[in-house]
C-alpha cells in the first residue's frame, strides 16, 4: 500500500482552513489531524450543540497556537458570513450537520435548519469569499462538503451505492443530507464554486458521542445493563474507521476532481447483531467478571423505517485518488471498545451535559 501523503503536502499553499462542526466527532479527528501534520491554521466553525466536545483538540500544545472556534449556528446567515470573513479559508470542509436518525425522528425540524437551511447559508458566504479573492488564491480554493451513504436509501441483499447510485432517502436525516448534497452540486454547476463531495459509510472510533450504536453497547455492556438489539438485528452498515475516513477526506478535498463526488467505505460490512456480538466477544477477555456479556443482548421494537442494508464500493476513490482503509474492521473495533473502557468518566461528563442517559430515541410514538 502506497503511503498516505502527510496534510501539509496535501494542502500544500493552503494555510488557512475552515472546518465546520470541528468540535463533532469526525470534524473533530479531521482538526485533530490538521494540527498535528501540518502547520496550517484551523477555524473551527461549530454551534456547540449537545454533540460538541472540544476535549480531545485542547489536549494538543498546537492548539493554543493554530486553532480558533468560531461558536455559530450555520441557520444564522449573518453570523456565518462573519465566520466566513474572520477565518478568511483557502480551503472549507463542511462536516457541520445534525446526524442521528433516532433524533431526526422526533424532531426532523432541526435536520431541515441544520442541514438544508444551514448549507444555503455557508454556500453563499463561501460563494462571496471565493469571488473576492486574489486570482493566486482564487485558483487553488477548494469547498468539500461531506455527506452519507444514507442519502442512497436502502439496498438489498446484493449490490452496493456507488458515486451513480440514484438517491432515494428514507429518514428526514437522510433527506435533510440529500438535499444539501443537491445545493452543493448547483452552487458548483450554477456559480463555479470549486467544491467536491464525499459520501461515506457509517463511522466509529474514538471521541464519538456515546447515543451511537457501538458505543451505546459498549457502556451498556460494560455497566451490564440490557443491550436494545433493533428488530431482528440483520440490518447491515459498512463500518469504516474514523481516521481512515480522515485520510480519505484530505484526499478527496485537495486532490480529487472538482465537481465530482467519491463514496468512502471500509469494506467493513456487518449486521448489526455480528457487531453486538463482537463487542461482547471482546469485553468478554477486557470485563472478565461480567462474561458471557451477550447474554444482556435483548432485541426491540425496530426503528421506524429502518433501512435494510448500506454497502459502499469505494472503487472511484480507490483508484483515482490512491485511498485505501489502513484499518480492518477486527482492528478498529478493538481500538474503540479500549479507548471507551478507558474514557468513560469522559462519556459520562458529555452525557450529563446534554441530558442524555442512553435512553431509547426515535420511536416516533408523538406528535412532532
Amino acid at each position: 500500500m502506497t503511503p498516505m501523503p502527510s496534510a501539509a503536502e496535501l494542502l500544500a499553499n493552503r494555510r488557512r482552513i475552515l472546518v465546520t462542526g470541528g468540535a463533532g466527532f469526525i470534524g473533530g479527528a479531521m482538526v485533530r489531524r490538521l494540527l498535528a501534520d501540518s502547520e496550517a491554521e484551523v477555524f473551527n466553525l461549530d454551534k456547540m450543540g449537545y454533540a460538541s466536545d472540544l476535549t480531545s483538540i485542547e489536549a494538543l500544545p498546537q492548539a493554543a497556537e493554530r486553532h480558533t472556534l468560531l461558536r455559530v449556528d450555520l441557520t444564522d446567515a449573518v453570523a456565518t458570513a462573519e465566520a466566513v470573513r474572520q477565518a478568511d479559508p483557502d480551503l472549507v470542509l463542511h462536516l457541520a450537520a445534525e446526524s442521528h436518525v433516532d433524533r431526526s425522528i422526533d424532531g426532523p425540524a432541526a435536520f431541515i435548519d441544520s442541514n438544508v437551511s444551514g448549507t444555503f447559508h455557508l454556500l453563499q458566504a463561501v460563494r462571496a469569499h471565493w469571488e473576492g479573492l486574489p486570482a493566486e488564491r482564487r485558483d487553488g480554493f477548494r469547498f468539500h462538503h461531506i455527506s452519507t451513504d444514507e442519502v442512497f436509501g436502502s439496498l438489498g441483499a446484493t449490490g452496493r451505492f456507488s458515486e451513480t447510485t440514484p438517491y432515494d432517502p428514507r429518514s428526514p436525516y437522510s433527506a435533510s443530507k440529500a438535499a444539501s448534497d443537491h445545493l452543493v452540486n448547483a452552487w458548483h454547476h450554477t456559480y463555479g464554486l470549486p467544491a467536491v463531495l464525499t459520501n461515506c459509510s457509517n463511522n466509529y472510533g474514538s471521541w464519538q458521542f456515546p447515543e451511537k450504536l457501538i458505543p451505546v453497547v459498549i457502556l451498556k455492556a460494560a455497566a451490564c445493563e440490557p443491550i436494545p438489539l433493533y428488530g431482528d438485528g440483520a440490518n447491515v452498515r459498512d463500518w469504516l474507521y474514523v481516521d481512515d475516513h480522515v485520510d480519505a477526506l484530505l484526499l478527496a478535498a485537495t486532490r480529487g476532481e472538482l465537481g465530482r463526488s467519491y463514496c468512502v467505505g471500509g469494506h467493513g460490512e456487518r449486521t448489526n447483531k455480528q457487531v453486538v456480538e463482537s463487542i461482547c466477544t471482546l469485553l468478554d477477555q477486557l470485563l472478565p467478571a461480567g462474561a458471557p456479556h451477550a447474554r444482556l443482548i435483548t432485541p426491540v421494537t425496530d426503528r421506524p423505517g429502518h433501512d435494510r442494508r448500506y454497502a459502499i464500493d469505494p472503487a472511484r476513490i480507490s483508484s483515482e485518488l490512491g485511498w485505501q482503509p489502513s484499518h480492518s474492521f477486527e482492528a478498529g473495533l478493538e481500538a474503540t471498545v479500549r479507548w471507551y473502557l478507558e474514557h468513560q468518566d469522559w462519556c459520562s461528563q458529555v452525557r450529563a451535559r446534554a441530558g442524555y442517559h442512553g435512553q431509547r430515541i426515535g420511536q416516533a410514538t408523538s406528535p412532532i
